[in-house]
């Protein structure tokens, strides 16, 4: 989820797509915060680790 958020904000960025850059933006953060929960051994929609 990360990298896909990472390659979202990027092509918006280059097109000047704003809505692309808005979407890769919240997956951005959101997998970002899921990976942090992993890491630091919370469950995670009913999984140990998230990855």
């Amino acid at each position: 989820m990360v990298v896909l958020g990472i390659i979202l904000l990027v092509i918006g960025l280059v097109a000047g797509l704003s809505f692309l850059v808005t979407v890769g933006s919240i997956l951005l953060l959101v997998g970002a915060v899921l990976w942090l929960l992993g890491v630091m051994g919370h469950a995670v929609g009913g999984r140990r680790h998230y990855w």
